[in-house]
């Protein structure tokens, strides 16, 4: 697999990451046998970059990814967050600069090793001033805990004013065919600051690969993807007009609507390394077929079926709620 640099100051790392969120319970029940599995294949096939968090099944992931990722350390780059937690009344952030130190402990432990590559700030605290966490992040990169900082989903003003703070490596971002608010501003400010771009979601959370055509009743109670507007009513109608025409496009290339899906957001730049969540070994060698797609003229095709503000169910309100 080729590889790519994230940003000025981020790892290199294969060209396609790996969201392990999925692996545990979050859109279905989680297999964890076949996740172990995915992440032996995803690696032998060039996938570095794992992706994890505390809040992820309240913290069972970090355990999963971390029985696998400890006898390859030296091979995975492993990224994991803080400041979101899960609990039996939804979910909260906290990002306050005493909680930062004792998550980092939290998730090392979990994860069974002594450092992580990258460490984001979940979501930024609305009630704590982004500087503060930051600042305390940044002595878990003094103390060789953390090696690299990123901030998921923050909005462009947080994102400079974490930077000022300590140099930040990478950002996480929605960013797909159904999600494109990011390109306004926060993208230009990510690659103004030298900072690479880690989407999640790329795949439209399954709507683009035609999983979920039937929305809601496709999802089991626990589902995360639930709650989600694109997939209500009207606006899911909608949106699978557009996966209709998504279709059609990779049918005419000779492939599947994810990887053509996917094949767009790697052609977005060499800074852009897409985590789609991959639970199962047949979405990891579906999904590697995209980066030898050549999309051609059906690029700028894919640019204007899903035009910025197309996708019904407002997907800024979905990724930034605090703006």
């Amino acid at each position: 697999m080729s590889t790519r640099r994230l940003g000025e100051r981020g790892p290199t790392v294969g060209a396609m990451g790996l969201g392990c969120m999925t692996m545990s319970p979050s859109y279905g029940p989680g297999d964890a046998d076949e996740g172990m599995a995915t992440m032996a294949e995803a690696l032998a096939r060039g996938v570095t970059f794992f992706d994890t968090a505390n809040s992820y099944a309240r913290g069972a992931n970090e355990e999963l990814v971390g029985a696998f990722v400890r006898d390859h350390r030296e091979e995975v780059v492993l990224a994991s967050k803080l400041g979101l937690w899960s609990l039996d009344e939804g979910r909260r952030i906290d990002g306050r600069p005493e909680t930062v130190g004792p998550a980092c402990d939290a998730s090392l432990k979990r994860l069974g090793v002594d450092h992580i590559d990258v460490y984001y700030l979940h979501r930024v605290d609305p009630e704590v001033p982004v500087e503060e966490t930051v600042g305390a992040m940044a002595e878990l990169v003094a103390a060789g805990k953390v090696h690299q900082l990123g901030l998921s989903e923050p909005t462009v003003d947080e994102l400079r004013r974490g930077h000022m703070v300590h140099p930040l490596a990478v950002v996480q971002l929605e960013w797909s065919l159904w999600a494109r608010g990011a390109e306004a501003e926060l993208v230009p400010t990510a690659r103004e600051l030298g900072i690479g771009i880690v989407p999640f979601g790329p795949l439209g959370r399954g709507f683009l690969t035609g999983a979920l055509d039937g929305g809601r009743d496709d999802m089991t109670e626990a589902d995360l993807r639930r709650t989600d507007p694109r997939l209500q009513g009207e606006h899911l109608a909608e949106n699978r007009r557009l996966v209709i025409q998504l279709g059609q496009i990779a049918e005419e290339l000779g492939a599947t609507p994810a990887q053509t899906a996917l094949a767009w957001v790697f052609a977005q730049g060499d800074d852009v390394v897409p985590i789609p969540g991959m639970e199962k070994r047949a979405f990891l060698d579906e999904n590697l077929g995209a980066l030898t797609l050549d999309l051609g003229e059906s690029l700028q095709r894919l640019d204007d079926v899903f035009a910025v503000g197309v996708t019904a169910g407002d997907p800024d309100e979905v990724l930034l709620r605090r703006r």
